[in-house]
């Protein structure tokens, strides 16, 4: 099963249509509003001057507002139309940005540029068979003492949702609509992996990075789950028998 271009054709489709969405909101963009949360933008912290990579950028908005802030950016991601979309935006905007289309695994085999930080960001990992070569792609990436910063929807979610919260050898394939309220009906074949914290915290350290932070929230920036409540200055929270269920969790991470 060729994964990754059944994804990419998806993506391409997703481009399309959350370009136009009120959930990405490209006219407030435009304007200079910044589209990082407080999560992202607290745990990263100053940027200004160093150079940056964010794998699976999409069509680059939030690389994009890392570059407004002063960082060098480069960004990746599968989709054609994401990274056509990104140079446009780029362009259209006056900012200064590499974007380069490449699944990232691809990208960490021909990578030879150091970073100060490698920066994810929220529903990345669920699309990746293999976080072992994830982990080294970033470990290679970055400079010693440089920083590893992952922003990632709760994995506890797909659990409640009846998918596997832990690793399995076969992918979950199924046909999906996209998460953004223009959405059309149509649907798209996905093939998508499950992957524990735990997975995720030990294919850093097997790639030699030292973690510094690991928190987790219980609310999301965004409505893009079923059951979600708005909370006033917080977000989007889930609650299960009056409990609120972990949303997001972020990591740090060092190379030494």
């Amino acid at each position: 099963m060729d994964y990754l271009s059944i994804n990419k054709e998806t993506w391409n489709k997703r481009t399309k249509i959350h370009i136009d969405s009120k959930f990405y909101d490209i006219e407030s963009f435009k304007k200079g509003k910044c589209s990082l949360n407080k999560i992202e933008l607290e745990q990263v912290g100053n940027v200004e001057g160093k150079s940056l990579l964010h794998l699976q950028c999409h069509f680059g908005q939030d690389s994009l507002s890392w570059a407004r802030l002063g960082a060098d950016v480069t960004g990746v991601d599968l989709s054609s139309e994401a990274i056509k979309k990104a140079n446009s935006l780029k362009s259209s905007l006056g900012l200064k940005a590499n974007f380069i289309e490449s699944d990232i695994f691809q990208f960490g085999r021909e990578n030879t540029k150091k970073f100060d930080i490698v920066f994810t960001s929220y529903g990345v990992l669920c699309w990746l068979p293999n976080l072992k070569e994830w982990a080294e792609t970033i470990a290679k990436s970055l400079k010693v003492g440089g920083e590893f910063h992952l922003i990632e929807f709760h994995t506890f979610t797909d659990l409640l949702s009846g998918y596997s919260y832990f690793s399995n050898n076969k992918p979950d394939i199924e046909e999906e609509g996209t998460y953004t309220e223009n959405c059309d009906g149509s649907k798209s074949t996905v093939v998508t992996w499950a992957h524990s914290i735990s997975e995720v915290i030990n294919s850093l350290i097997c790639a030699g990075l030292s973690i510094e932070s690991f928190c987790e929230y219980p609310f999301s920036p965004y409505n893009c789950f079923e059951n979600l409540e708005f909370v006033e200055n917080k977000g989007y929270q889930m609650l299960y028998k009056n409990q609120q269920v972990p949303l997001v969790y972020s990591i740090k991470a060092i190379k030494k």
